[in-house]
Protein backbone atom coordinates (compact mmCIF):
# COMPACT_ATOMS: atom_id res chain seq x y z
CA UNK A 1 0.00 0.00 0.00
CA UNK A 2 3.09 2.40 0.62
CA UNK A 3 4.32 1.70 -2.59
CA UNK A 4 1.12 2.68 -4.32
CA UNK A 5 0.84 5.64 -2.27
CA UNK A 6 3.91 6.47 -2.90
CA UNK A 7 2.76 6.17 -6.66
CA UNK A 8 0.60 8.45 -6.23
CA UNK A 9 2.17 11.14 -4.25
CA UNK A 10 5.04 11.08 -6.19
CA UNK A 11 4.17 11.69 -9.25
CA UNK A 12 7.28 11.04 -10.34
CA UNK A 13 5.90 10.43 -13.37
CA UNK A 14 6.97 11.72 -16.36
CA UNK A 15 5.62 11.63 -19.53
CA UNK A 16 5.53 11.73 -23.33
CA UNK A 17 6.00 15.17 -25.17
CA UNK A 18 4.80 14.25 -28.53
CA UNK A 19 3.35 11.06 -28.62
CA UNK A 20 6.59 9.66 -27.38
CA UNK A 21 9.07 9.12 -25.15
CA UNK A 22 12.21 11.64 -26.02
CA UNK A 23 15.40 9.63 -26.55
CA UNK A 24 17.32 11.65 -24.38
CA UNK A 25 17.02 15.09 -22.18
CA UNK A 26 20.21 15.75 -20.32
CA UNK A 27 19.24 19.34 -18.77
CA UNK A 28 17.05 17.91 -15.93
CA UNK A 29 17.30 19.68 -13.05
CA UNK A 30 14.40 18.03 -10.69
CA UNK A 31 16.21 18.97 -7.28
CA UNK A 32 13.91 21.26 -5.40
CA UNK A 33 10.30 21.55 -3.90
CA UNK A 34 7.04 20.26 -6.59
CA UNK A 35 3.59 20.60 -6.29
CA UNK A 36 1.44 18.07 -7.59
CA UNK A 37 -0.79 19.22 -9.86
CA UNK A 38 -2.51 16.53 -11.93
CA UNK A 39 -2.72 12.76 -11.78
CA UNK A 40 -3.64 10.40 -14.37
CA UNK A 41 -3.79 6.58 -13.79
CA UNK A 42 -4.43 3.15 -16.05
CA UNK A 43 -6.43 1.51 -13.33
CA UNK A 44 -8.55 2.12 -10.25
CA UNK A 45 -6.94 0.80 -6.77
CA UNK A 46 -9.58 -1.00 -5.07
CA UNK A 47 -10.51 0.38 -2.10
CA UNK A 48 -9.02 4.18 -2.29
CA UNK A 49 -10.57 7.31 -3.36
CA UNK A 50 -8.11 9.57 -5.07
CA UNK A 51 -10.53 12.29 -5.27
CA UNK A 52 -9.96 12.82 -1.80
CA UNK A 53 -6.48 12.63 -1.35
CA UNK A 54 -4.77 15.65 -0.41
CA UNK A 55 -0.96 16.34 -1.04
CA UNK A 56 1.58 18.62 0.28
CA UNK A 57 4.67 19.58 -1.47
CA UNK A 58 7.32 16.91 -2.77
CA UNK A 59 10.60 17.98 -1.90
CA UNK A 60 13.42 16.25 -4.27
CA UNK A 61 17.20 16.47 -3.46
CA UNK A 62 19.97 15.22 -5.88
CA UNK A 63 22.07 13.00 -4.28
CA UNK A 64 25.60 11.92 -5.39
CA UNK A 65 25.50 10.23 -8.59
CA UNK A 66 22.69 11.58 -9.89
CA UNK A 67 20.38 9.73 -7.56
CA UNK A 68 16.83 11.39 -6.25
CA UNK A 69 16.03 11.56 -2.57
CA UNK A 70 11.80 12.25 -2.75
CA UNK A 71 10.10 13.32 0.45
CA UNK A 72 6.65 14.03 0.62
CA UNK A 73 3.07 13.76 2.57
CA UNK A 74 -0.54 12.74 1.30
CA UNK A 75 -3.22 12.92 3.62
CA UNK A 76 -6.00 9.79 2.95
CA UNK A 77 -8.71 8.30 4.83
CA UNK A 78 -8.08 11.05 7.43
CA UNK A 79 -4.43 10.12 7.96
CA UNK A 80 -1.20 11.10 7.06
CA UNK A 81 1.47 9.09 5.61
CA UNK A 82 4.98 10.64 5.28
CA UNK A 83 6.40 9.13 2.31
CA UNK A 84 10.27 9.00 0.87
CA UNK A 85 12.33 6.97 -1.83
CA UNK A 86 15.77 7.11 -3.62
CA UNK A 87 15.04 7.11 -7.30
CA UNK A 88 17.83 5.35 -8.68
CA UNK A 89 19.61 7.07 -11.99
CA UNK A 90 20.24 5.19 -15.44
CA UNK A 91 21.99 5.26 -18.30
CA UNK A 92 19.53 6.86 -19.52
CA UNK A 93 19.02 10.29 -18.67
CA UNK A 94 15.05 10.94 -17.72
CA UNK A 95 14.83 7.07 -16.31
CA UNK A 96 14.85 6.55 -12.84
CA UNK A 97 14.26 3.29 -10.92
CA UNK A 98 13.13 2.62 -7.12
CA UNK A 99 12.75 -0.67 -5.15
CA UNK A 100 15.65 -2.65 -7.07
CA UNK A 101 14.50 -1.81 -10.21
CA UNK A 102 10.73 -3.11 -10.06
CA UNK A 103 9.76 0.30 -10.74
CA UNK A 104 10.57 2.54 -13.51
CA UNK A 105 10.52 6.63 -13.64
CA UNK A 106 11.07 8.70 -16.69
CA UNK A 107 11.08 12.45 -15.62
CA UNK A 108 10.44 14.64 -18.75
CA UNK A 109 10.05 18.61 -18.81
CA UNK A 110 6.71 19.84 -19.98
CA UNK A 111 5.82 22.56 -22.54
CA UNK A 112 5.65 24.42 -19.79
CA UNK A 113 8.49 26.72 -17.69
CA UNK A 114 8.73 25.48 -14.56
CA UNK A 115 6.97 22.27 -14.98
CA UNK A 116 7.48 18.50 -15.18
CA UNK A 117 5.92 15.39 -15.92
CA UNK A 118 6.67 12.14 -14.69
CA UNK A 119 5.38 8.72 -16.09
CA UNK A 120 5.36 6.18 -13.32
CA UNK A 121 5.52 2.02 -13.78
CA UNK A 122 5.94 -0.77 -11.32
CA UNK A 123 3.98 -3.78 -10.69
CA UNK A 124 1.74 -4.04 -7.78
CA UNK A 125 1.72 -8.26 -7.15
CA UNK A 126 1.81 -9.44 -10.55
CA UNK A 127 0.23 -6.53 -12.25
CA UNK A 128 1.48 -3.46 -14.23
CA UNK A 129 0.15 -0.32 -13.10
CA UNK A 130 1.05 3.49 -14.69
CA UNK A 131 0.87 6.51 -12.94
CA UNK A 132 1.09 10.13 -14.91
CA UNK A 133 2.03 12.94 -12.94
CA UNK A 134 2.20 16.88 -13.42
CA UNK A 135 3.98 18.75 -11.10
CA UNK A 136 5.24 22.94 -11.13
CA UNK A 137 7.60 24.71 -9.13
CA UNK A 138 4.42 27.12 -7.49
CA UNK A 139 1.41 25.93 -6.23
CA UNK A 140 -0.61 28.26 -9.12
CA UNK A 141 -2.78 26.26 -11.36
CA UNK A 142 -1.61 26.97 -15.04
CA UNK A 143 -3.97 25.90 -18.21
CA UNK A 144 -1.22 25.67 -20.80
CA UNK A 145 0.52 23.46 -17.98
CA UNK A 146 -3.01 21.13 -17.92
CA UNK A 147 -3.30 20.87 -21.30
CA UNK A 148 0.32 19.90 -21.85
CA UNK A 149 -0.18 17.00 -19.14
CA UNK A 150 -3.74 16.03 -20.91
CA UNK A 151 -1.43 15.47 -24.49
CA UNK A 152 0.79 13.24 -22.10
CA UNK A 153 -1.76 11.32 -20.70
CA UNK A 154 -2.93 10.61 -24.29
CA UNK A 155 0.47 9.75 -25.61
CA UNK A 156 1.29 7.40 -22.86
CA UNK A 157 -1.57 5.43 -23.82
CA UNK A 158 -3.70 6.18 -20.64
CA UNK A 159 -7.23 8.04 -20.45
CA UNK A 160 -7.77 11.88 -20.08
CA UNK A 161 -10.87 10.96 -18.21
CA UNK A 162 -9.21 9.47 -15.48
CA UNK A 163 -6.90 12.64 -14.56
CA UNK A 164 -7.61 14.08 -11.26
CA UNK A 165 -6.52 17.19 -9.40
CA UNK A 166 -5.08 16.86 -5.92
CA UNK A 167 -5.77 19.21 -3.38
CA UNK A 168 -2.78 20.87 -1.72
CA UNK A 169 -2.10 20.88 1.64
CA UNK A 170 0.48 22.35 3.80
CA UNK A 171 1.39 19.80 6.05
CA UNK A 172 -1.02 17.29 4.84
CA UNK A 173 -3.27 17.66 8.57
CA UNK A 174 -6.67 19.33 8.95
CA UNK A 175 -6.60 21.76 12.14
CA UNK A 176 -9.39 19.19 13.20
CA UNK A 177 -7.08 16.24 12.53
CA UNK A 178 -3.94 18.11 14.68
CA UNK A 179 -6.40 18.66 17.67
CA UNK A 180 -7.36 15.26 18.16
CA UNK A 181 -3.71 13.68 17.68
CA UNK A 182 -4.35 12.14 13.99
CA UNK A 183 -1.12 9.27 13.70
CA UNK A 184 1.07 9.53 11.54
CA UNK A 185 2.50 6.74 9.69
CA UNK A 186 6.42 6.76 8.60
CA UNK A 187 8.26 4.60 6.27
CA UNK A 188 10.03 3.89 2.80
CA UNK A 189 9.10 -0.15 2.65
CA UNK A 190 6.76 -1.82 0.42
CA UNK A 191 3.09 -2.66 2.35
CA UNK A 192 1.18 -5.76 0.13
CA UNK A 193 -2.18 -4.51 -1.17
Amino acid sequence: MKTLILCLGLGLVAALQAQAFPATEENIDPSGTWYLKATASDKEIPGLDLRSMSVTPMTITTLEGGNLQVNFTVLIEGRCHEMNTVLEKTSVPIKYTAYGGTQEVYIISSAVEGHYIFYWKNNIQGEQFRIVKLVGRDPDFHQEALEDFQNAVKAGGLNTESILIPRQSDNGLSWAELKSGSIIRKGTEMMDL
